[in-house]
C-alpha cells in the first residue's frame, strides 16, 4: 500500500450539526526552529509542542522542525524560539576563513604561566556522490573558560610532505553548559593524511585522518542471485502483522509467532463533546462506554423550560439523555456548567463517565440550551486526507513477533528489532520487514544468509505500537505516541485529541524523568510525556517481558526515523551538570564503533547515503537526553548492546552541493537519490543484516583478546608517557599496588568521551599487572579473574624509571 505523505492534515472537522463543534483543532504544518540549547528543549518539549527527531546541534544552539498551529507559532515566538525561514539556519561553511587571526571574533589570548592542552578527537574522512569530505572533533582543556571563550582553528594538509594550509575557525559544542569540544564539517577535493589544529590560548596539536565507512565490502544485494526489494510500499500495523503471519506460515522451519502478553490500551477513544463554546459555560462529556461499544450512540441536550424556579434535572431514553436546565424566577436559565457537569454524571445511568467545565475554567457561567441533542463521538471515523482505504480494528491489539532462526532454542545470539515505538514513523517498519523477508527468501540459496539463521535467533517487532501507528495512518499523520489519554480535566476535551498518549521511548526504567533525567516530559499533552509511571504502558512491559523471557537477546536494534543518526549509551544526563547515565567501559565504546562502522557501510553501499560522524555515538552527546529510553534500560539492566537508530536524515545533493533533509513519510516513490521512503527501506535493510552478521560472529567467538602496555615495561632515565593497547575492542582491568587484577579492579578509561584510551604519565617505577575481556566475553590468555589462587596468566610489566 503506497500512501502519500503527510503534508495536509484535517482542519477543524465540521461533524454536522448533531455534532459539537471542536474549537482549537487547527490545521498543523511544519516549521524550522532555532532553540538556545537543551534547556529551551526540554522546556519547549514539556509546553506540549511536538519537535521532530530531526533535530541537530549548530554552534548557536539547537535547530530542528516543529509540528505547530498557527497559534502555537506565536506562543513559540513568546518563548524565545526562533521561526527560520526556509534558506535560513545554519550551514556548515566548505571556504577556508583564515582561522583564527581571520575571525574577527573576541578570543582568550595565551597566559605567560599558563600550559594550553589541545587534543584531536577525531578527524574522518568521507565521500559521498563523488565529493570528499573531513569532519573533525577537537577538545582543549580550557573549553569550559568563558567571556572570552576560547577559540580554535583547523588546518589540513593536501598529503604526506605537504605542509598545513587552509586555517578554518571551528565551532564551539556547548550542551547544558558543559563544553563538548569544538568541530568542523567541511568539503574537501583531496584527502588530507594529518590536521593541525590551534587554540588562541598557543595549544596546539596534529592528528592523522583516518577513513570513515570508505573501505566497505559489498552489500549482500550484490551476491549472485540475492533477492530483495519486497516491500512496495507503507504497510499499517494490520498489513505488517499479517505478513509476519504468513511468513510463519510459509517458512515453519525457520520462523514462528511469538504473541507479546500485555495487549495494549487500543485504537479507541470514548465518545465526547464539547458544549457551549470553551468559555465559563461550556462542559465537556465524555461517555461510559468507548466509542464504538455504544459510546457514539449517546446524545445529549441541554432543555430550555419556560416556567420559573424549576430544579436542575436529567431524563434518559435509551441512549439519549435530556438536562432539564434549572430556572430562575424570570423562567430563565440558571445552571451552571459546573451544576450540568455534576448531574450528567450522577443522573445519566451510566452512559456519561466523565463531564466537566472546559479545560481550566471555574464553570461558573450560565449553561445555554442546545438546539437539539448533540451526538458525542470518538472522532475516529474522521478520517485525514490520504489514508488509507477500509477500516481500522477497535479495541486492544496483541502484538506479534516474528522470530527468525533455524535454531531458536536459546543456544544462539538473540537480535531484537524493534520499530515504530513512535507511530509517525512508517519507513522504519517497512526496513524492519524487507529485512525479514530477505532472511527468509535467500535462506536456501544465499550462503550469507544461511550463515546469519543458522546463527542467530532474530526477533522482529514490526510495528510496537500499533495504535498510535493506526492513529497516524487515518486520522492524524504527525501522532508519535500510543493513544492512551492519561489527561486530567484540563487537557481531556476533544479538541485535545492529537495531544494525548505516552511516548513509548521515555516509559522505561534507567535514567528515566521520573528520577530527574532531562529530555522526558510530566505534562500529558507533551510529545515526550513519560507517562504516570515508570513501565506504566503495556507496549514498554512488553519489550521487558520479552528480553526476561528469552535471555538469549544480546543484541537490539530500536528503529527510528528521521534523524540519520546511530547511537548508544549514555542516553540521558540530569541537566544540573550534565551528568549522564553511566558510560559504557572503553570496551564496549569500541565494540559499539566498530559494529557501527559495519553497519553504516552498508547503508552507504546502497546509494553513497553517508551518517556523518558527528551524528553517531552516546546519543546524548550527539542528540539530545532522552530520558527513560529503551536502550537504556537494555544495556544496564540487561547487558544487551542496544542501539538506536534514526533511519534518513539528510543526503547529500550533489546538484545544489548542500545536504538535504528528509521526513518521517517521504514520498514512497520519490527522487531515487534524494527523499524516497523506499530508497531508505532498501539502503537500511543493508544496515539491520549487517548487525545480524554482527552478532552471527559474536556468537562464534571463541579466540580470547590480547593487549600490550606501550612503549612496555623497561628502564627509562626519566618520567614517561604510557598507554594500553588491544588487538580488538575489548575492556581492560588493571592493577599498579602489586595486587591480581580482577573484575572490580580499576578499569582502563577513556581520556574522555568520544576519545581513545588514558595516557599514564609515570613518574616512579610502577607494576602493570592487567587482563582484557572483549565484547564476547573472551579473557585474555584465559585467566579467570574470579580466583584467589591458581595460575596467574594475567599480563604484567614494570616500567622502570632511574
Amino acid at each position: 500500500m503506497a500512501t502519500p505523505p503527510a503534508g495536509a492534515e484535517p482542519g477543524t472537522a465540521t461533524a454536522g450539526p448533531a455534532r459539537s463543534d471542536l474549537e482549537g483543532q487547527d490545521p498543523v504544518r511544519l516549521v524550522r526552529v532555532q532553540l538556545t540549547g537543551a534547556d529551551m528543549l526540554d522546556k519547549v518539549a514539556a509546553a506540549g509542542f511536538d519537535l521532530e527527531h530531526g533535530l541537530r546541534r549548530v554552534p548557536a544552539g539547537i535547530e530542528g522542525r516543529a509540528v505547530v498551529t498557527a497559534a502555537q507559532i506565536a506562543e513559540l515566538t513568546a518563548m524565545g524560539v526562533e521561526i527560520l525561514g526556509d534558506d535560513e539556519g545554519f550551514v556548515w561553511s566548505d571556504e577556508a576563513d583564515g582561522g583564527l587571526r581571520n575571525s574577527g571574533a573576541r578570543y582568550a589570548q595565551p597566559a605567560a604561566a599558563a600550559q594550553a592542552t589541545v587534543r584531536v578527537v577525531r578527524a574522518d574522512w568521507f565521500t559521498t556522490k563523488g565529493q570528499g569530505f573531513l569532519y573533525v572533533e577537537a577538545r582543549t582543556t580550557e573549553g569550559q573558560q568563558a567571556d572570552p571563550v576560547v577559540g580554535m582553528q583547523v588546518e589540513n594538509n593536501s598529503g604526506r610532505g605537504t605542509p598545513f594550509d587552509f586555517a578554518r575557525t571551528m565551532s564551539r559544542f556547548v550542551d547544558s553548559g558543559q563544553y563538548m569540544f569544538h568541530r568542523d564539517l567541511f568539503k574537501l577535493d583531496k584527502r588530507p593524511s594529518q590536521i593541525r589544529v590551534t587554540s588562541s590560548t598557543g595549544g596546539v596539536a596534529v592528528g592523522d585522518v583516518s577513513d570513515w565507512l570508505e573501505d566497505a565490502p559489498p552489500p549482500l544485494t550484490e551476491n549472485q542471485g540475492y533477492r530483495y526489494d519486497f516491500v512496495d510500499g507503507y504497510r499499517t500495523p494490520q498489513q505488517l502483522y499479517a505478513r509476519a503471519h504468513e511468513i510463519a506460515r510459509q517458512y515453519p522451519q525457520i520462523a514462528e509467532i511469538i504473541y507479546l502478553p500485555n495487549r495494549t490500551n487500543g485504537y479507541q477513544r470514548k465518545a465526547q463533546a464539547t458544549i457551549g463554546g470553551t468559555g465559563e459555560s461550556a462542559v465537556v462529556v465524555s461517555s461510559a462506554a468507548w466509542g464504538h461499544e455504544g459510546g457514539n450512540d449517546v446524545t445529549v441536550e441541554f432543555v430550555d423550560r419556560s416556567e420559573a424556579d424549576l430544579p436542575l434535572g436529567v431524563e434518559v431514553n435509551g441512549t439519549a439523555v435530556r438536562v432539564l436546565l434549572a430556572t430562575d424566577a424570570a423562567g430563565a436559565p440558571a445552571s451552571t456548567a459546573t451544576e450540568v457537569a455534576a448531574a450528567l454524571e450522577s443522573g445519566s445511568r451510566g452512559l456519561v463517565d466523565r463531564a466537566h467545565p472546559y479545560r481550566t475554567n471555574a464553570g461558573t457561567g450560565i449553561v445555554a440550551p442546545t438546539s437539539g441533542p448533540v451526538a458525542l463521538t470518538d472522532f475516529l471515523d474522521q478520517k485525514r486526507v490520504g489514508a488509507p482505504e477500509g477500516e481500522v480494528p477497535r479495541g486492544p491489539a496483541t502484538i506479534p513477533v516474528l522470530r527468525i532462526g533455524k535454531h531458536r532454542d536459546g543456544r544462539k545470539p538473540g537480535v531484537l528489532i524493534q520499530a515504530q515505538d513512535h507511530a509517525r514513523e512508517w519507513v522504519p517498519a517497512t526496513t524492519s520487514l524487507e529485512s525479514a523477508e530477505r532472511l527468509v527468501h535467500n535462506y536456501k540459496t544465499d550462503r550469507e544468509t544461511k550463515k546469519i539463521v543458522d546463527n542467530t535467533d532474530v526477533f522482529f517487532i514490526l510495528s510496537n505500537n500499533p495504535d498510535g501507528a493506526n492513529y497516524s495512518f487515518y486520522n492524524f499523520a504527525s501522532q508519535r505516541r500510543n493513544m492512551t489519554n492519561h489527561c486530567p480535566d484540563a487537557n481531556a476535551d476533544p479538541a485535545r485529541r492529537n495531544s494525548w498518549g505516552v511516548d513509548l521511548n521515555r516509559n522505561y526504567r534507567v535514567g528515566s524523568g521520573h528520577d530527574g533525567y532531562s529530555g522526558a516530559s510530566t505534562s500529558c499533552v507533551s510529545d515526550t510525556f513519560q507517562g504516570p509511571e515508570k513501565l506504566s504502558e503495556p507496549e514498554a512491559k512488553n519489550i521487558i517481558w520479552l528480553v526476561e523471557r528469552y535471555s538469549n537477546i544480546k543484541f537490539m536494534m530500536s528503529v527510528h526515523s528521521n534523524g540519520g543518526q546511530l547511537f548508544w549509551q549514555p542516553g540521558a544526563y540530569i541537566a544540573d551538570g550534565r551528568i549522564t547515565t553511566p558510560r559504557p567501559p572503553l570496551g564496549d565504546e569500541a565494540f559499539y564503533w566498530q559494529s557501527a562502522a559495519r553497519i553504516l557501510s552498508q547503508v552507504k553501499a546502497h546509494r553513497e547515503t553517508v551518517v556523518t560522524p558527528e551524528n553517531v555515538g552516546g546519543s546524548s552527546d550527539v542528540l539530545y537526553s532522552s530520558a527513560g529510553n529503551v536502550r537504556e534500560d537494555l544495556y544496564h539492566t540487561y547487558g544487551i548492546y542496544a542501539f538506536g537508530w534514526e533511519v534518513g536524515g539528510s543526503v547529500y545533493n550533489p546538484a545544489t552541493g548542500n545536504w538535504q533533509g528528509g521526513s518521517f513519510q517521504p514520498p514512497w516513490d520519490g527522487d531515487p537519490a534524494l527523499v524516497s521512503g523506499h530508497a531508505e527501506t532498501m539502503e537500511y535493510a543493508n544496515g539491520i543484516m549487517e548487525m545480524f552478521r554482527v552478532a552471527a560472529e559474536w556468537g562464534q567467538d571463541r579466540k580470547d583478546p590480547t593487549s600490550r602496555l606501550l612503549p612496555g615495561g623497561g628502564k627509562y632515565s626519566g618520567p614517561v608517557d604510557v598507554r594500553f593497547e588491544t588487538n580488538e575492542p575489548a575492556t581492560i582491568y588493571y592493577t599498579t599496588d602489586g595486587s591480581r587484577p580482577t573484575l572490580q579492579s580499576p578499569r582502563y578509561e577513556a581520556t574522555e568521551f568520544r576519545e581513545p584510551g588514558q595516557v599514564f604519565h609515570v613518574t616512579e617505577t610502577t607494576t602493570f599487572k592487567w587482563f582484557s575481556v572483549d565484547a564476547a566475553g573472551n579473557v585474555e590468555q584465559n585467566y579467570d579473574p574470579t580466583k584467589k589462587h591458581g595460575r596467574d596468566r594475567y599480563r604484567t610489566a614494570t616500567v622502570t624509571i632511574r
